[in-house]
């Protein structure tokens, strides 16, 4: 066990948010993805999806990130039916991961079926306390352990983990989704780090050659139920990419089991970029 392992263990028991002069910089940008299916068993019932999702992030370290996603398909089954599922969420994450203010919607052929909004605040003080203050779908508030990482936070500390050499890192995550009440027990796996150079192959996408000098690191995050031992349990669903260092993602899997849906990045839009002040200028 190698002691960057150690060290993200720490951080995961403890659970003290990094300055935002130590997290990973992300660069703004807008990613439009071609979703497909991929693997499906005789059982799914599906026979065929398409889609699209258009994912944006703005930010930076030192004011926070907002995310924005839009993950649409139509989803075929062996009786020819198509549901059409439309889901959008939206978030902020503040750049030390004390607070993060989500806002969910899901529509199943065009009516709401399910929605959250509310805002998750982290304190400190002699007992740490993660709360949750629920707008939707019903006022309601409740406590996270402790040890919980926010979307953004996750996302930094594992390019974090593969820089340092770290093969896998579980952390409880909970980023607003599933009525607002519930986050996941997740297990990720770090691949070989992919090579970069102006030669390496990245894609014919829009944006591809900003991406050749990248870092970059195949990923596969599991997601369980919270609570319960993730070695004797299948995990609720699956998610592979190509994870480079500065946030952008390709070569999308999602893993629900019975069925999975690919992701191909087909146009990549880099936004301008927010500057921190320099230290002891006002604002």
């Amino acid at each position: 066990m190698s002691v960057a392992f150690l060290s993200l263990a720490a951080v995961a028991v403890e659970c003290k948010p990094a300055a935002a002069s130590d997290l990973v910089t992300f660069a703004p940008h807008r990613a439009v993805y071609d979703l497909s299916l991929g693997d499906a068993t005789a059982g799914s019932g599906v026979t065929g999806i398409a889609g699209r999702m258009v994912y944006e992030l703005k930010g930076s370290p030192c004011d926070g990130y907002t995310q924005n996603m839009r993950f649409v398909t139509v989803m075929s089954n062996q009786d020819g039916a198509e549901t059409v599922s439309d889901l959008r969420n939206s978030s902020w994450e503040e750049a030390d991961a004390k607070k993060l203010r989500f806002s969910s919607m899901q529509y199943q052929n065009d009516e709401l079926a399910d929605s959250s909004q509310g805002d998750a605040l982290r304190t400190k003080g002699a007992t740490p306390v993660v709360g949750v203050d629920l707008v939707k779908p019903a006022k309601k508030s409740l406590s996270l352990p402790t040890d919980i990482y926010f979307p953004m936070q996750h996302a930094s500390t594992l390019v974090q983990a593969a820089k340092s050499g770290v093969k896998m890192f579980t952390a409880n995550l909970y980023d607003g989704s599933e009525k607002g009440e519930k986050y996941y027990l997740t297990n990720t796996i770090i691949g070989k780090k992919f090579e970069t150079s102006s030669q390496a192959p990245i894609g014919t996408f829009k944006g591809a050659d900003r991406l050749a000098q990248i870092e970059s690191w195949p990923m596969t995050i599991s997601y369980f139920d919270a609570g319960k031992d993730h070695e004797d349990q299948t995990p609720a669903y699956e998610l592979s990419f190509r994870y480079f260092e500065n946030g952008v993602t390709s070569d999308l899997k999602i893993d629900y089991g019975e069925f999975s849906i690919k992701g191909e990045l087909k146009e990549l839009t880099f936004l301008p970029a927010e500057t921190c002040p320099a230290a002891g200028s006002s604002r």
